[in-house]
């Protein structure tokens, strides 16, 4: 696999120099893909009184809602198809591609040890990290060759819309499964749990996700679930009412460049995701504990069935395989930020597939 071949101990990022790097690829990054898609729901409303056309919004509401009951709404991470080895259309199109990179994927290049360049890899400039193992695991089961993969680098808030365009087959980067998103895209299993967390400069007197972000400019990302979370805990009245949450930003990484300048004052985002920016930079550390509990999933096409089954027959391969799977994927790249014992961010096993069609 190609992780066997990748560095088990990376180097440092190099200071200003390594930064100016990553912020220039940031901008590339947010160059890439036409602006989003409109996520509407796609209801028209007929307008007026009635009982007929009342009852009509509600049952399109329902078929537009990705959890439309409460058990759906409380473990949206079970709402995928059982697996299977099976081929069908979508894998077959992929395998009739021209050319040696068939599988199409949308990941990320700045996240520290997710999907990253790490500059000081001796100008390979080979894409390297958790997500990327993952990739490659998928490429080799599918086309047998764990480099048939065309990379795309995305920015959060394109995420959906890259795979509703068609641009890519599927998108691996540390992506939240939640119900909004399942009205759009279909996920695989969980392949990772995390939660939303605080990241603050290490003087900062900031202790968590409580009242201590009292006027505080909190940046997040455009488009993603820390996003959507604090905008909706701050209308029920769970998060106090005077943080400024108007900082939003292509990337996560941004986040932490708006930190460091002094431009917002902290940075919720997934823990997992934190915990790296914290080990690239020193000076700030995460506050308090996860708030929530999240699930990473990858992403695709509504109507590929095949190719989520098949996503989801690689992740129980991938948790099973003690020689070269999810656990030697964590020591290598995730256990230097999260700690040792992966316990909290093994995924659900046996996971759970409810959905039926």
């Amino acid at each position: 696999m190609r992780g066997r071949r990748l560095p088990a101990r990376l180097k440092g990022w190099g200071g200003v120099g390594a930064m100016a790097i990553v912020c220039a690829l940031v901008v590339a990054c947010a160059l890439l893909l036409p602006p989003a898609l409109s996520h509407g729901d796609g209801t028209t409303g007929a307008g007026g009184p009635g009982g007929t056309r009342a009852t009509a919004r509600a049952t399109q509401a329902r078929a537009d809602d990705g959890c439309p009951t409460p058990a759906m709404k409380q473990a949206p991470e079970k709402q995928t198809l059982s697996p299977s080895r099976a081929d069908g259309k979508t894998i077959e199109a992929i395998k009739n591609r021209t050319g040696k990179r068939k599988l199409i994927v949308g990941v990320d290049q700045n996240s520290y040890r997710w999907g990253y360049r790490d500059p000081n890899s001796g100008g390979t400039g080979d894409l390297e990290g958790f997500d990327i193992d993952l990739v490659h695991r998928i490429a080799q089961d599918i086309l047998g060759d764990a480099d048939a993969v065309q990379f795309k680098a995305i920015p959060t808030d394109q995420r959906v819309p890259a795979i509703r365009s068609g641009r890519v087959d599927m998108v691996v980067r540390t992506m939240t499964i939640n119900c909004d998103r399942l009205r759009e895209v279909a996920f695989s299993a969980p392949y990772f749990r995390t939660g939303q967390q605080v990241l603050a400069p290490k003087s900062s007197k900031i202790t968590g996700y409580d009242g201590s972000l009292a006027k505080k400019r909190i940046c997040t990302a455009a488009g993603s679930t820390a996003h959507t979370q604090l905008v909706e805990d701050q209308k029920a009245k769970t998060l106090v009412s005077t943080a400024d949450l108007r900082t939003t930003v292509p990337n996560q990484l941004d986040c932490l460049v708006r930190l460091q300048l002094g431009e917002v004052d902290a940075v919720v985002t997934d823990g997992a995701l934190a915990a790296s920016q914290a080990a690239q930079d020193p000076t700030v550390e995460l506050k308090g504990k996860p708030f929530n509990t999240e699930y990473y999933g990858v992403a695709m096409k509504k109507d590929a069935d095949d190719l989520v089954r098949r996503v989801n027959q690689v992740l129980v391969d991938f948790r099973k395989d003690t020689a070269d799977g999810w656990q030697v994927s964590y020591d290598r790249w995730l256990s230097a930020t999260l700690g040792k014992v992966s316990t909290t961010s093994k995924p659900p096993s046996p996971a759970e597939y409810l959905r039926t069609s």
